[in-house]
């Protein structure tokens, strides 16, 4: 800590469009892989959250949904999530792969309306050659009254890692650590878990049906030397539910080995994975239902 003992803390807001890689950021961050990774676009619906120490400084990252124009009410749940997120934090990070155009930036900037600070996280640099990253870096540098800084990075490889955190912690206000330095998230265990699951899905089934499928943990029982988790797959269609669990239970046997080896993982401890598979017709279209199961704004 600096001689002074003062430490800050703050929220700072992942946002970008979908399939960025701002899940995959702050797992990165992180160490540890608490938010659902896919390589399909709009995997992420719900903010998350990660605690990030850095020297005397606690980033607490949130992990959005992806910016985008759909007019499904689940859709709007999303979008409204990033908003909210963007309104709620201290700083943001404008998650930008090199390969994007600015004209995503600039949609985000016409989103920003309450001027929330940002930095633009330049990613995937490695994927380009020097002179396009020079090229890409001086098309966002004619907005550079908008932004703090723009920092490049290479998340496999954690290259630009330390210069964002230093530059995010430059940004904190001062303040006490706003949770114990030993959590990783702030997040229920059953929220996380639900996203490993539906990753599964995200990871071993194509097609919609991804989309059209929800996670909900019915229980969780932590015995002395296994957690029992009992969880059910909501569908959309009937005959989604014969797809998601495979001949023989091949597919649904492939979803919760994935689902719970990184369960162990995070744990530390043996994990007993009860998948069900349950059909409500509709369901994304559903207001009541949503809300139900916890898509809401409130």
């Amino acid at each position: 800590m600096s001689q002074d003992n003062t430490t800050k803390a703050g929220f700072v807001a992942l946002i970008g469009r979908p399939n960025a890689g701002k899940s995959t950021l702050m797992n990165s961050l992180l160490g540890e892989n608490i938010a659902m990774v896919s390589q399909k676009a709009n995997a992420t619906r719900k903010r998350s959250n990660a605690i990030v120490m850095h020297e005397n400084n606690q980033i607490i990252f949130v992990d959005t949904p992806g910016l985008h124009e759909k007019e499904k009410i689940l859709n709007q749940f999303m979008l409204d999530e990033a908003l909210k997120a963007m309104g709620d934090c201290d700083l943001i990070v404008y998650l930008a792969p090199v390969t994007d155009s600015v004209e995503n930036y600039e949609k985000f900037l016409k989103l920003n309306n309450n001027r929330v600070k940002h930095i633009i996280v330049l990613s995937k640099i490695d994927q380009v050659s020097q002179e396009k990253l020079f090229k890409k870096i001086d098309a966002y540098n004619k907005f550079s009254d908008h932004f703090e800084a723009l920092i490049p990075v290479a998340i496999p490889r954690k290259v630009g890692h330390k210069d964002l955190l230093d530059t995010i912690a430059k940004q904190l206000p001062e303040s006490p650590f706003l949770y114990d330095p030993e959590d990783l998230t702030s997040e229920l265990v059953r929220n996380i878990y639900a996203g490993f699951i539906r990753e599964g899905i995200f990871e071993n089934i194509s097609d919609e049906i991804p989309y059209e499928s929800d996670v909900l943990i019915d229980k969780i029982e932590e015995e002395e030397n296994i957690d029992k988790i009992y969880a059910t797959i909501i569908l959309e269609k009937e005959s989604q539910k014969g797809i998601i669990i495979g001949k023989g239970g091949e597919s649904i046997k492939r979803i919760g080995k994935y689902a719970r080896e990184k369960i162990e993982t995070l744990s530390g401890r043996k994990a007993y994975l009860n998948l069900q598979v349950s059909v409500k017709k509709g369901w994304s279209k559903d207001k009541t239902f949503l809300e139900e199961i916890g898509y809401t704004n409130a």
